[in-house]
């Protein structure tokens, strides 16, 4: 006899059963620019492991960031900087095996990890390689300038990149610590020329983190080809990114003053991301009144 879980009755390894959603194409980069050209948010969340994700996917979620920030949220690290290529991997695949089983539609981006991309776009190949042959559909890298080259590398040789500017986590020691980025004009022109440079590369998304609102809307706009992802960036963006943890409200620490904890009136876990779907496609989420940086 299966073993069942004693609140569902459903076996173990399964999902418990949900109200259905409208059938859903599988997204891919054509599909996140025909979202984007109608007028529709993007949606993504973190997530680590396979269950996860499939409840993330079967929530509606668009995109699932297989983040650096499973560091902080999964092992504990005091940043991201302490992860290593085959750690993302590993949980790439499992976040991807995840999905296979419930037949997930969801565009799955994998971080390369801090070192990985660093040394030369050899190197970058390489890395990407690995997390692609792991079930990803995209890479991420973080930083502007010196990154155009390599991003262009790996777009020529068939992987879609998505970039991160604005806070950068993996160099959070040389920014000084967790602060809002492009806040006077010399630093908002170079975050622009940054942008413009990783677009003509050929980046497919950019990931704009705490970034002030305005300064992300007139990036969004200046960049049709690159989908702006925003986190604490406002709502001007073409899509959204939380941490999981955080809009789950059990994080290890204390969530930054953007982020809305959705589990606190959900009932569940699928209730809370499907109203981060649905707050994120109704405009009510983000505030932009708490990116008034």
């Amino acid at each position: 006899m299966s073993q069942t879980t004693a609140a569902t009755g459903t076996p173990y390894g399964t999902l418990p059963p949900a109200s259905p959603l409208p059938q859903r194409r599988p997204i891919s980069l054509p599909r996140l620019a025909q979202m984007r050209a109608a007028g529709e948010k993007i949606t993504m969340l973190t997530a680590y492991d396979a269950t996860f994700a499939a409840v993330a996917d079967a929530a509606g979620v668009e995109s699932i960031l297989v983040g650096d920030s499973l560091g902080m949220v999964c092992q504990g690290l005091p940043s991201t900087v302490g992860v290593s290529l085959d750690t993302m991997a590993y949980h790439t695949e499992s976040v991807t095996r995840g999905l296979h089983r419930v037949q997930g539609t969801a565009w799955v981006v994998a971080d390369l990890p801090f070192g990985s991309y660093h040394e030369s776009r050899e190197q970058a190949l390489k890395s990407a390689s690995r997390l692609m042959q792991a079930g990803a559909h995209m890479v991420k890298l973080e930083g502007g300038g010196w990154t155009a080259p390599t991003v262009q590398f790996l777009v020529e040789r068939g992987i879609p990149v998505c970039a991160h500017l604005g806070l950068t986590p993996q160099t959070v020691h040389a920014l000084g610590g967790y602060r809002v980025q492009g806040k006077d004009e010399q630093a908002a022109q170079q975050l622009r020329r940054h942008a413009l440079e990783l677009q003509d590369a050929g980046a497919a998304m950019l990931v704009l983190e705490m970034v002030p609102a305005a300064l992300s809307a007139s990036l969004t706009a200046e960049l049709p080809h690159c989908h702006t992802i925003g986190i604490g960036a406002g709502k001007g963006t073409a899509g959204q990114v939380l941490v999981m943890h955080d809009m789950l409200g059990v994080n290890l620490g204390k969530n930054p003053k953007f982020v809305r904890d959705f589990m606190q009136d959900a009932g569940s876990v699928r209730g809370a991301m499907q109203a981060y779907v649905q707050a994120v496609k109704n405009g009510s989420f983000p505030d932009d009144a708490l990116h008034a940086w």
